[in-house]
């Protein structure tokens, strides 16, 4: 390695620990609402200071780094504008940002400075900080949960499209979604499809959000929402059961009880996806690698080393395979994501994968 190389990489490691401080302007200016005043212009930082509350020398130098970082317009004469990346940030923005800049904003965000206790001791951080679990946390914070679920719900518009367009579903009988959230998933699935029907499973307060989404989207006369515990029982009589982003908030052992408990469910033919971030392979590298990297770090960072995880697409078969089931096909998307498909099984024993999509390097 030559003197220019040593330095160039030396440089470029300083940029990734230097990281969390643009996340943490990014979470600020979420907050303020900077993106929403700029949307009918460009305004002075003196402009926007007013507005918010807060000191102008110090907002014109933060508008001023994530101007580099192409988030705002830097216009000259103490003016900025918003950039098509900073208008992510915006409520209105198909597929927004906003809500996971507020969610890490607050909690979530906060407990990253936990992570060197995390891999020293291997727990579960929320469970340490707040002496309940992630879910029961979100409960008691009505304010984190409506972030959470948002952020959530406004992913899901970006994941959806690529689903449906790389994954072929039958349109007829019921497809059940387990651990639904807020119903995102489930009302894009009923849209697509206006002849099928729908159930989603999910704990008693987020069942309700999901059937106030459900009426939003003018779904509701096709779905069922049903309060309930997927460690216990999921509803029977669905062809299709979705398992999306679930599995990776639980341990192996929990995940594999959530798919023992789907598998009486799924044991008259029904078939079971799981819709899930795929983890890099070893040597893996690339946008779709880094993105799951990271994302695998954030779940280490709220669940401890032995928690929820992103998982290779090998680890969910295994999975699968353990609680009773046999993997019948394998998608890997272009993003990521990957879809496992699989349906009961009286041997639990063989895998068969296919039509997996090339992966970014």
């Amino acid at each position: 390695m030559t003197n220019g190389d040593h330095v160039a990489t030396a440089m470029r490691m300083r940029a990734l620990l230097h990281g969390h401080l643009v996340s943490r302007a990014l979470t600020v200016v979420a907050r303020l609402g900077i993106v929403e005043l700029l949307t009918d212009g460009p305004l002075t930082a003196a402009e926007l200071a007013s507005r918010t509350g807060v000191d102008p020398a110090s907002l014109r130098r933060l508008l001023g780094a994530l101007a580099v970082f192409e988030v705002f317009d830097d216009l000259g004469d103490d003016k900025f504008g918003v950039t098509p990346l900073g208008a992510t940030l915006h409520p209105e923005c198909p597929g927004s940002t906003l809500p996971t800049a507020l969610l890490l904003a607050q909690d979530f965000g906060e407990i990253w400075h936990d992570l060197a206790v995390t891999v020293r001791d291997g727990g579960d951080a929320i469970q340490r900080r707040f002496g309940v679990g992630l879910f029961e946390h979100l409960q008691q914070n009505l304010e984190l949960h409506d972030a959470f679920d948002r952020s959530q719900a406004r992913g899901m518009e970006l994941e959806a499209a690529e689903i449906f367009e790389y994954v072929r579903f039958d349109a007829g009988g019921t497809v059940v979604d387990i651990g639904g959230g807020d119903g995102s998933l489930l009302a894009e699935f009923l849209t697509r499809q206006p002849g099928r029907r729908g159930v989603l499973l999910d704990v008693p307060a987020t069942a309700d959000r999901a059937l106030a989404n459900l009426e939003k989207a003018g779904v509701a006369d096709q779905a069922e929402v049903v309060a309930g515990d997927f460690f216990a029982e999921w509803p029977v009589g669905g062809t299709l059961y979705v398992l999306c982003h679930v599995l990776h908030d639980w341990s192996d052992d929990r995940a594999v009880a959530i798919l023992r408990a789907g598998r009486r469910a799924l044991a008259g033919g029904a078939e079971l996806a799981v819709i899930d971030l795929a983890a890099p392979a070893p040597g893996e590298t690339g946008p779709a690698a880094r993105a799951a990297a990271s994302m695998d770090l954030y779940m280490m960072s709220l669940f401890g080393g032995s928690g929820g995880r992103e998982r290779t697409v090998e680890h969910v078969e295994r999975l699968l395979v353990t609680a009773g089931l046999r993997v019948t096909s394998t998608a890997r998307l272009p993003s990521g994501m990957a879809v496992v498909r699989a349906i009961a099984s009286e041997a639990g024993g063989d895998v068969v994968t296919s039509s997996r999509a090339p992966v970014d390097k």
